[in-house]
């Protein structure tokens, strides 16, 4: 088979709460009339990204085309996760057109792109694309993309200080692996914004690439998909902070379990609070409402915290879950746990 022949992948990366799901629900929705597969994976055992983009499966991309992996790190668990679950989307009756895949917010997308190179899918699939999303808002911010200057001179001046912190490693290796950036929450960001974080990116990569601003996911497919970057064979101009290494220690994540809620206001409360007294990264689950039918669907990035009430529960319990995902040694399961109230 020639390249023509294969099924383009299109990996999107991007860190925590950057806006993954909400491309993708928009390219689901916005296919030209591809037919798509997604493998979504997530950091932590409760998938709740899949669930969301099983709710706007349509005929392109029928629910049984989206496949979760919540357990690991898909470049972590190459030959036990990711090559079944991509065998089996390319054994469906109807062969997907294009396979999205969502990574983890914490996962570096070198290592994976290191898997397309295994002998049972590499004459199948091929990298179209990786898309990296960075948020526009806190990366204009400096929270992401540290002046590498600075952190020099701050190692000389202190024998003990880390390299740069495990977030800003993750941060710029997903840039560094991107045929395109997006910049989200373009909205937020605003004009000045946007140009400090295009100027700060820049700054980080090995080389140019488009940067595109995007509000809500809204990006037309043609500009992302179809690329024919080919990237499984490009990887040395995709440079990573962990050539030869990969490990996610230090990251890790909890699932907290709520009783009915009565007051969303004091949850989005208690949850900000977390953020600022427990370091929590990352908070995304479903929530049951005293008194409400639909399920409330709770994400939030730091202390910015989204939600929606988005379906019935249905046939399914209402039961309340939440992912809290933080660095390793900040995340104390006993104080979320007080910190929400139960």
């Amino acid at each position: 088979m020639n390249s023509l022949a294969k099924v383009p992948v299109t990996v999107v990366t991007g860190f925590l709460g950057s806006g993954k799901t909400t491309l993708i629900q928009h390219l689901i929705t916005n296919a030209n009339g591809k037919k798509l597969a997604v493998l979504v994976n997530e950091f932590g055992s409760e998938g709740v990204d899949g669930d969301i983009l099983k709710s706007c499966a349509d005929a392109n991309c029928p629910a049984e085309n989206i496949v979760e992996l919540a357990n690991g790190c898909i470049c972590c668990t190459v030959a036990d996760d990711f090559i079944p679950a991509m065998e089996q989307l390319l054994a469906r009756n109807v062969k997907p057109d294009h396979i999205l895949i969502e990574t983890s917010g914490l996962a570096l997308p070198k290592p994976l792109l290191k898997a397309f190179d295994w002998p049972e899918i590499r004459s199948r699939i091929t990298v179209d694309g990786v898309i990296a999303l960075a948020d526009a808002e806190a990366v204009a911010a400096g929270r992401f993309a540290p002046d590498p200057d600075a952190v020099e001179a701050q190692r000389a001046a202190d024998d003990n200080l880390d390299h740069e912190t495990p977030l800003s490693e993750v941060f710029e290796d997903q840039i560094a692996c991107a045929d395109i950036v997006l910049l989200t929450k373009a909205d937020l960001a605003g004009s000045v914004g946007l140009e400090a974080a295009r100027a700060a990116i820049e700054a980080e990569m090995p080389r140019r690439v488009p940067m595109l601003p995007v509000v809500d996911g809204a990006v037309d497919a043609r500009v992302i998909l179809g690329l024919e970057a080919a990237a499984e064979d490009d990887l040395a101009a995709r440079p990573s902070h962990h050539d030869g290494e990969h490990e996610h220690n230090d990251f890790t994540s909890v699932v907290i379990e709520l009783p009915e809620v009565t007051d969303v206001d004091a949850l989005i409360a208690s949850i900000q609070r977390l953020a600022r007294e427990q370091n929590v990264l990352r908070a995304k689950g479903y929530v049951a409402v005293e008194g409400k039918p639909m399920r409330l669907l709770l994400q939030s990035v730091g202390e910015r915290v989204r939600h929606q009430f988005d379906r019935p529960w249905g046939a399914k319990p209402r039961q309340s879950k939440l992912v809290v995902i933080g660095e390793h040694g900040d995340i104390d399961e006993a104080a979320i746990r007080t910190g929400l109230g139960i």
